[in-house]
This record gives structure tokens, sequence and C-alpha cells, in this order.
């Protein structure tokens, strides 16, 4: 029964229930959208009047049409309106911790199959529902393994849901920019069969009823309209719902509206309405006496009929919550179904429109950009969610004053090519005039003339958050093609759209072998997929140049892999699979080289939350690198961990400081029986191939695992700890003349900053050019060196007046000690961030010059921080002088191996591809990071 208490059902049952109900009732269809991960299935049920579902094919051709309004005039289009249906698709349960949803749909969805009451009539007859019951299936059944395996044994403690997902956990509705995750696609595919009218996420957390409007800001590329569409449809349930008695029915006060990364961003990105509610559940189905915060009481402005105190709580109320008040939406759309199919073909037609009206007229991803690889895989995720991409056929020249303006990125990697010189006996520069924008034939253009420009526009341009603004639900900043490291030109000139040009389908980089010699050079250009090829390959013999060279008249760059008489036949299948060029040469290479690892990587895990390693996990995955996946646990029972690994990484894991690194060691309180984590007859749904499994989840890493990673590192081990993590091996011992601590009052809530490469001689560099947006949130601040520097170390004189000490005079004059001749200061020595954290006194005394490490043992910083007035590209930063110039990827040697701390996190819900081989070369090169450092060169 629907709403029993104490039960909850699995995906099989839920999912035989529809299909059930399909095989008995005649206004009711199902199909399946996909499956998961882990093999289970998702599916979608339509529920309308039987004259409807015989005919859903022809409503289905109508709402593509009125998707894409080119060619079709408004009297057509009215036609169309009149005939067709709006579709309202409900799904529930993408956060498996939020059980409500998949129980309430099956009730809806008999409700609106038998139930003859005129108000459900009006719902079958003038509107078709779409309902998928669960969005995370795999989740879902282990939330529902966790919670029946606890109702038979009430005395034990519930264990945690430790992997809501396959990969990610509450991220899995933060994937709409990348769509790494099954359930994504399947959803966004879904959308763009159907364009639904509506799309309704049912999520769980606040009391009662909260129906999502937004607080704004809203994001700046979405139509109006649709803002206003939510407000409409909000406040007509609200109001329904309050006429009734129903208390605690609210909106405003949770969501701001901005990022575009929601599962409901599907429908706004794509001119429909994408929704939520958050209603109360207790987590599963008991009925519970709930004592509610203040917070959630107080009546507020947009929250007049606030919720009670205290309530009696159960699985029957939060389903009657869900369940009333979609169904006034429901009969809202149906009962003003061609006013919101007539704003659908507005908001179409108004994308159409965007590049004649506010621009851009396009966006152009240029044919020369040097990484192939990365260019396509963006190019291929915006055809994805429905965005057409043509080539262009011939050269085509943009007026400087028509305007063309490339990324920042661009700018940067322009400068890199063509470097200014400078002589100080030149005379005056004259100013520059603006030139034209050559755009090479073959490059891509994704133009605003279509349905989905919005989509695009909002994907590749800058975002700009104002610190004014409240306090931002989720990132802030976003570029794709700055955190993919591809090139993109945003062109405002209208007569790109005449130019000649073929819209693409799926696009591949090409790849191959030239030339006939035995020697393969491949150009290294941060490509992921030289990850994959590398690891394909993984008998074949393959070097890294130390250093830039030439070869018939080629430049490669420091890292460049070189190939020496392996299967040519081998070598060319690779190759052209993953779209990767290879020289072959007979020219003798003078260029110093080490071997190229494949290395046995381990990739860490805790029994609290997966969320952040899941991102490393699916990137790894899709590029086929290989690696084992442990849990800190594991690690403390594991003594030897040289004997089994070359790598180990520690994704962002706890929080930051001392509390953090606390979490991590303590882990899950030791205290009762041991808690295993493996399948069984309770719970079958624990543990699935990829995933790992315990006898005991208790412990954390503990003082003996810190210790074991201490020894790892130390007898030759590569360790990469990121942002959070970095505190591990900083306050473990394991580095010297390196610091890790928490913002003191910056804030950047998910931005895209700018760094510069600090080293261009370490592996871990190899294939970048001097500049490289990454993704920043939140910390950590790590700092080097040891502190000699003096404060400043290189301020001017009374900048900002910090640089003297009170006394006579303004900021800039010189203090004047009374009763004795003027001595004018020593003039402060001007330093590079890199000469300030180096920087040595010679008069320091010989206790303390003894604890400076020697030089190959000092800490080497390979990308830092860019200046606080260039820091910032997308999104928002305030404070950013914390990290401004200060290390953003640091190596420390320790005994024989190295810890690689990073600040930025390189992997990132499927969107930082261009920082990946940060972590890549760390990898491939985990045994001569040495190499180019000033110790070895002076060696």
């Amino acid at each position: 029964m629907v709403g029993a208490p104490d039960v909850l059902d699995y995906t099989r049952d839920i999912n035989a229930y529809f299909r059930l109900l399909a095989g008995k009732s005649p206004r009711v269809k199902v199909w399946s959208i996909g499956m998961s991960e882990e093999g289970r299935e998702m599916l979608v049920a339509a529920v309308s009047d039987e004259a409807n579902l015989a005919k859903l094919d022809r409503y289905k051709e109508i709402t593509a049409r009125l998707a894409d309004p080119r060619g079709l005039s408004d009297a057509d289009a009215q036609k169309l309106i009149a005939e067709g249906k709006p579709m309202y698709w409900a799904d529930g349960s993408i956060h498996s911790p939020e059980t409500g949803s998949p129980e309430m749909l099956m009730e809806l969805a008999y409700r609106l199959a038998v139930e003859d009451t005129p108000f459900i009539q009006k719902i079958r007859r003038d509107a078709i529902v779409l309902i998928t019951p669960i969005v995370e299936v795999d989740g879902h059944d282990r939330m529902v393994d966790i919670y029946m395996q606890h109702k038979k044994h009430p005395d034990q403690p519930p264990y945690p849901l430790i992997w809501w997902g396959h990969y990610v956990s509450h991220d899995n509705n933060r994937d709409n920019l990348g769509v790494s995750l099954a359930l994504s696609r399947n959803m966004l595919k879904t959308y763009l069969d159907w364009h639904p009218t509506v799309m309704h996420d049912l999520h769980e957390s606040v009391p009662y009823l909260y129906i999502m409007t937004g607080t704004g800001p809203y994001n700046a590329w979405l139509d109006p309209i649709v803002i206003s569409e939510w407000q409409e449809m909000a406040y007509h349930e609200i109001e329904e719902m309050t006429k009734r008695g129903v208390i605690g029915v609210w909106t405003h006060g949770f969501y701001d509206g901005w990022a575009p990364n929601y599962l409901l961003s599907i429908a706004n990105n794509h001119n429909s309405i994408g929704r939520f509610y958050e209603t109360f559940g207790n987590g599963g189905a008991d009925t519970r006496v709930r004592t509610l915060r203040p917070p959630d009481t107080s009546r507020e402005w947009y929250r007049p009929n606030p919720p009670l105190p205290k309530v009696k709580w159960s699985a029957r109320d939060n389903i009657n919550m869900q369940e009333s008040a979609i169904l006034f939406g429901m009969n809202n759309l149906a009962s003003n179904g061609q006013k919101f199919l007539d704003n659908f073909y507005l908001k179409s037609k108004r994308a159409v429109a965007k590049a004649r009206t506010e621009g851009p007229a396009a966006w152009v991803f240029p044919a020369d950009d040097p990484r192939p690889a990365e260019q396509t895989s963006l190019l291929n995720l915006l055809q994805l969610q429905g965005v057409e991409v043509h080539r262009l056929e011939k050269e085509l020249h943009i007026p400087a004053a028509a305007g063309a303006q490339e990324s920042a990125g661009d700018k940067e990697k322009d400068k890199e090519k063509s470097p200014e010189k400078s002589d100080s006996a030149a005379k005056p520069k004259e100013e520059k005039k603006p030139t034209e924008t050559v755009i090479p034939a073959g490059s891509y253009v994704v133009r605003m003339d279509q349905p989905y420009s919005r989509l695009a526009d909002m994907a590749l341009d800058t975002q700009y958050y104002s610190p004014r603004d409240p306090r931002s639900y989720d990132d802030t900043g976003w570029t794709l093609g700055a955190l993919r490291n591809v090139k993109t030109t945003r062109v405002t000139d209208l007569s790109i759209l005449s130019a000649g040009m073929q819209k693409m389908s799926r696009i591949d980089p090409p790849g191959g072998i030239d030339g006939q010699a035995k020697t393969f050079i491949i150009q290294h250009n941060t490509d992921n997929t030289l990850a994959s090829l590398r690891f394909r390959l993984a008998s074949v013999s393959m070097e890294a140049a130390e250093d830039s060279f030439e070869a018939d008249g080629i430049k490669f760059k420091a890292g460049s892999f070189i190939i020496r008489n392996a299967d040519r036949s081998q070598l060319e299948k690779a190759a052209k699979d993953l779209g990767i060029k290879l020289h072959s040469t007979n020219a003798t290479l003078s260029v110093k080289t080490h071997p190229l690892a494949t290395p046995r990587i381990a990739l860490v895990h805790n029994w609290q939350n997966t969320q952040n390693d899941g991102w490393f996990r699916i990137s790894m995955d899709e590029l086929k690198v290989p690696y084992t996946y442990v849990a800190d646990t594991w690690l403390r029972e594991t003594q030897n961990l040289r004997e089994k690994f070359d790598v180990i990484i520690l994704p962002p894991m706890g929080g930051g400081g001392p509390a953090g690194l606390s979490a991590v060691l303590r882990g899950l309180p030791m205290r009762g029986d041991p808690r295993p984590w493996k399948n069984s007859t309770e719970t079958p749904n624990f543990v699935a191939p990829g995933l790992d499994s315990t006898d005991d989840i208790r412990g954390g890493l503990g003082y003996q695992g810190l210790a074991n990673l201490e020894r790892f590192v130390r007898e030759g081990g590569l360790l990469i700890a990121v942002q959070t993590s970095a505190s591990l091996p900083v306050a473990g011992g394991m580095t010297e003349m390196v610091n890790v601590s928490d913002a003191r009052a910056m804030q950047a809530p998910g931005s895209v900053v700018l760094s510069t490469i600090d080293d261009k001689k370490s592996p871990i560099t190899y294939g970048y050019d001097e500049k490289l947006y990454v993704y920043f949130r939140a910390g950590p601040v790590i700092t080097v060196g040891g502190n000699f520097g003096g404060p400043g170390g290189g301020l001017d004189e009374g900048a900002g007046g910090s640089a003297r000490s009170s006394g006579r005079g303004t900021a800039t004059d010189p203090d004047i000690i009374q009763a004795r001749s003027y001595e004018p200061p020593e003039k402060p020595v001007k330093r590079t961030p890199r000469e300030q954290e180096l920087y040595v006194p010679e008069d320091l005394p010989d206790f303390a010059r003894s604890a400076i490490p020697p030089k190959d043992q000092q800490p080497r910083v390979v990308l830092r921080f860019a200046t606080e007035k260039d820091l910032l590209l997308s999104g928002m930063i305030t404070g950013g002088n914390e990290i401004a110039e200060k290390p953003a990827v640091v190596d420390v040697p320790h005994g024989k191996g190295h810890v690689v701390l990073f600040a930025n996190n390189p992997m990132w819900r499927g969107e930082t591809m261009g920082s990946y081989f940060l972590v890549f070369n760390a990898m491939l090169n985990f045994d001569h990071l040495d190499a180019g450092s000033a110790a070895t060169t002076s060696k």
C-alpha cells in the first residue's frame, strides 16, 4: 500500500507497478528511457485520456515543431498550439535519501488513471502527464536496503548512505553542464524527444512545502518569460493549498535561480519550465514528532502562513503534501494549456532571434586550436544538449569595428605565440589600431539563431556574480571553454551568419600517423586522450622529453611522447580511435628524456561521503585510466603501500581546518560492533562492481593510516592531495616549508580563476601554455617558504598606507625621529612571489639556517594564482588577495617520493577537463618529478 508506514519499495517493484497499471488501464503507457550505471531501468509513464494516448506521437511532433520555430509562421504555430496538448513531466527521488516521491508518484499515476472527478478529468483531457518515479535508481535501492535493514535491527545505528548513486551523491543534481552521469543523459534525451512544457523535480528537506521561484539573482541568459512562469505557477499552488487550510506552504527564501547545472535546468535551458518542490521528509516511512527550528517557523513576507513549531509527521503527510500541490500545478497547466504552449513557442522564437537582438551572433571554435580532442569533446557536449554546430567552409575576416571578441584564454595564448620584445632604447610605441579577426576555414561555429542559443551562450560566456547579491546556492561561474582550456571567440558581427558553413553531426578529431619512420613523436598538448593512449598501450615503452625540441621543422613541447620501434599498426589503430596525431621521424633526437610510466593508482574514499571522489572516478573511467578504489580504513590496515601502488590520490575529503583533519583521522566512531558494508540477504544492493566493501566501516584513516601514507611517500610513491585533503600530508609531517590554511575572509563560491605556470620545467606542467583557468571554491590557501622575506616582500613604500609606521607626514612622506639627524630608511627590496618564498637572509642565524631543507627537498611551486586584478574570470571572489599570487599546485619532495598539493579542484563535475592533465602529468611522471628542477639541473 502506497504511503504505508515503515515500508519503502525497491525500483524493480515500483517499475513493475507502473507496468501493471499500464496493462490494466488504457489511460497509461510506460516505456524505458535508459539504464543506470549499475544496470537498473529508468522509465517514463504517460497518463492521459485514451484519445490523447492514441495520438501521443502526434502531440510529440507538435511540441517538437514548436521547439524549433524556424520556418514556422505565427498563424501555423497557433494552429499547432490549438491542436496540441501541454505536457507535465514529474520526476522523483533524484536524491536517494528523499524517499517519499516514488511512493507518491505511484499513487498519483493510479489516481490520474481511475479518478473521474471533474478536476482530474480536466488534467486527463487537456494535458499529458509524464512520470519518472525514480531518477537515481541505484542509490534508491541502497537507501531502501538501509531503511529496511534498520527496521529489522532497530537496536543498531542505521548505516550511512555511502553511495547515493554509483558515482556521486547530492551532486547528481549538479550535472546538467557536464552531463557525465547516466541519469543526466537519460533525462536529457527524454526531454529532447518530448519537449514537455513543464519538468518538475520532487525533493525533500524543509517544512512543509517550499515551491520554487528563486530569490535571484536569476540566470542572466534565461528568457524573462520563464522567470514569470515560475512565479505564476508557484503562487497559484500556494493560493489553492492555503484556501483549503493547508499551512506551511511558501516560496522564495531557499534557492536563487543562478546556476544552470540542476536537473530542472534541462527544461529551463531549452525554453520549457523547470521547477521543483521541497517537502518535509523523514528520510523513510516513519511517523515522528518533529520539532522545528525557529528560522523554519518564522512569519516572513514570502511565508505568511508558516509551519508549526512541533508536528507529528508521517510518510503519508509527505505524500499528501506533494500530491495535492502538484495536482494543482497539473490542473493549472491543463486549464491554461494554450497560454503555456504559446509561451513555449514564443521563448523558442525569441531564442532563434537572439543573434539579431541581444546577440552575440555566434560563438566560434577556431580550427587552429592546439587541443583538438578537447575542442571536439566540448562541441559534442553541446550537440548532446541539442545545440547545432556548423563548420566554416572558407576563411572569414571580421572587421575590428564589427565585433569579434576572443575569450580571455585566447588572448593569453596569442600573447604567447608572439610576445612583444622589450627594448629600452626603442621609440615610444604608437597606439595600435584594432585589427580584424581572421577565422580560419574549418572552424566550428555555434550560431545564435537557433532554438537552444541561450543554452550555448550561457555555457560559453563569462559570468559575473555581484558580491552585493545574496549568498549563492551553488557555483557562481562555469565558463566551459576556459575550464576545458579550449579556445572560443564571441562574434557579434552578423555577417558570420551569412558565411558558408555545413551543419555537423558527431565530430571526431582526426588521428593517425604521418610518415613511415620508426620513431614516433606525439605533441604534448594536454588533450586528455593522451592519458588514455598511455594506459591503453601500457606494454609499449614511451619516453617524455624533458625540454622543448625540434624535429623535421616541427617544434615539440616539453613532455612530448617519444616512442621508438613500436608496432606501427597497434599505434595507428589507437591513434585513430582516440583522435591523436603521431609524427614519425628519422631525425636524431638530442633532447633529454625519461621513461613515461603507467603507474599503479589508488583512489581513496572514506566511509562517510563519496561525493568528491566520484567526480575523479567518472573522469578516469571515461578516459580508461585504471585505478584501484580503496578506503581510508584499508590504508590504515595496509602497512606496505609502496609494494602495491605508485600513486595515491586523496580527493577532497572532510572540511577544512583542524575539525576537518580530525574527522578524516577519526572517521566513524569506533563504538559498538563492527559495521560491515557488504551485500547480504538484508542488504543486496550495497556493493556493485566498481564500488568498495569492507568488514568494518568504522575508524577512519587513523594515525596508523597517516604513518602508512608517510612511509609510502618516503619509499618513492606519489601522494596527490586535493583541496581540503591538502592539510593531511602537511599536518602529518610529510612536507617542509609549506603551510595550508583556511581563508580568513575570502568568499569564492565556485568560480573560474586564472593561474599561471610558475615552473615550466616541472613535469606536472608539461604541455601547458603559460596561463590556465581553473576551478576554485572556498580554499585552501597554500603558502610556501621560510617566511624570511619580511612582510610584503616588496610593497611600495606607503602603498595603501600600510608600508610605513605611524609618525609625521602623509602615507608617502618619510618619518623623522626627533633630536637626531635624519637617516633615510633602506629602500624595500622588490621580489617576485617566487623570490619572496625562497628568500633567505644572509645574516640568518645558523640555528635557523639549519632548519632549512636542502634544495632538492624544498617545495616547488608549479602553478600559481594570478594577481588579484587578473584573478577572476567568472563568478565571484571577494578578498581574492588571500590567494592572489599564491601557489595553486605545489610539488614537495619527501624521501624518495613526492607530495603534490592542489588548492584548486582539477576534476570537478565533468567541467574542468582543462586541468585534468595536471593530475595525469604527475601520475605519468611520478618517478621523475625532479626533472627540470633547479636542484637537478645544478647536479
